[in-house]
């Protein structure tokens, strides 16, 4: 969601495309971003499970770590198997302070040519609000290990839902070989791309990494498609919310361990195991005894959305809880919310209550995601 500051935004290298094409500009994680463009949040929303949106996420950071053993130093800051990753896969993960809080979570992968060349580096996206201080913790923890070459001449571009890959694959066909969390280097529109089929709206689609200096090329051909429109923050906000998907800042941060946000999936079994990561001991224990609070899906089933820090109530009154993000569902029509209940609340099915304006409004339990992933597991 936006965020103010005093300090002079910075622009990506779609900005100017952006004011072309009418869209109301804020502050977000220190850049000058699109919120919505004039057909407004609900019809991007809508667009982009129906048809296809691009996503201008260039404010986010890009960077290749290379070294002599990179994916094993990897692993001395997050919780993932990344020692065993296959070249032309990606994998999310998180990054851990020492007492298991998630420092941000991220993308990281090692992207190949569809002959199976490339390096040994792993090319990682991390969070536009957070890259500075997580390049810097990577830097510091494995200083000698890995160099990190910051890659600020490049844009990303996101193109996501049920016509985005028919689109994408015009340019480059060899995208149509790729299923969820592949990545490749490939050459489309004139110039060197990093592609991966991910995205953050659970929809099917891709994350395009392209030189800064192409970038409105590449985002002016493909929204020169008819089934392509561009969304703004607003909608990506809804979309990944409806997705069940959490949001740093809001739905994690530096006191959230993965096993209260319900990330375990992202510490794989032999690490849990081995234990020798960054908060180790109070992720194994979480993970053998129910922590203090665990992360839900909620269906607010009367009255107005929950937003971010209304109170969450059980049966009987008492609080119990907060929503960390929520909004209006334009597929399900009605109020959704992330929210931390205690463990013995995460049934689905179990009755809460939602404080808005100080009013309870009846609220559920429902099992993530909100709204099916569209995810393309399987080619063919």
């Amino acid at each position: 969601m936006p965020t103010d500051t005093d300090t002079p935004l910075k622009t990506t290298p779609l900005t100017a495309a952006h004011i072309a094409l009418g869209a109301r500009m804020v502050p977000f994680a220190g850049y000058s971003m699109p919120v919505q463009y004039p057909d407004g949040v609900m019809k991007e929303h809508l667009w982009t499970r129906e048809h296809a949106g691009i996503f201008d996420v260039s404010h986010m950071g890009q960077a290749r770590l290379r070294g002599v053993a990179p994916l094993s130093a990897f692993e001395e800051v997050v919780p993932g198997d990344y020692i065993g990753l296959k070249p032309g896969r990606q994998k999310y993960s998180v990054l851990l302070n020492r007492t298991g809080g998630i420092v941000d979570d991220l993308m990281a992968g090692r992207p190949v040519t569809a002959l199976g060349t490339g390096d040994d580096g792993l090319f990682v996206v991390v969070n536009g609000a957070c890259k500075d201080g997580d390049f810097r913790l990577i830097d510091e923890e494995l200083a000698g290990q890995v160099t990190i070459e910051r890659l600020e001449n490049r844009a990303l571009i996101a193109l996501q839902g049920p016509e985005a890959a028919a689109v994408f694959q015009h340019y480059a066909p060899a995208a149509a070989q790729m299923v969820f969390m592949d990545i490749r280097l490939m050459t489309a529109f004139g110039v060197d791309l990093i592609v991966s089929r991910s995205g953050y709206t659970g929809e099917d689609g891709y994350e395009i990494s392209v030189p800064a200096a192409a970038a409105d090329d590449v985002w002016n051909i493909l929204l020169s498609d008819p089934r392509v429109r561009p969304i703004g923050l607003g909608a990506r906000d809804s979309l990944r919310l409806e997705a069940g998907l959490p949001l740093y800042g809001h739905d994690l941060d530096e006191t959230v361990s993965p096993v209260e946000a319900g990330l375990t999936f992202a510490i794989n079994k032999n690490r849990r195991e081995q234990r020798d990561f960054p908060g180790a001991s109070r992720i194994a224990r979480e993970l053998a005894e129910d922590p203090a609070r665990v992360k839900v899906c909620l269906r607010v089933l009367e009255g107005a959305p929950a937003r971010e820090g209304a109170e969450v109530a059980d049966a009987t009154g008492a609080v119990v809880g907060v929503v960390t993000s929520g909004g209006y569902s334009p597929v399900l029509k009605g109020g959704i919310a992330l929210a931390f209940v205690p463990p013995a609340c995460k049934a689905p099915g179990t009755p809460l209550k939602v404080i808005v304006r100080g009013k309870p409004q009846a609220a559920e339990v429902v099992t993530s995601p909100f709204v099916p992933h569209r995810y393309v597991r399987n080619v063919g």
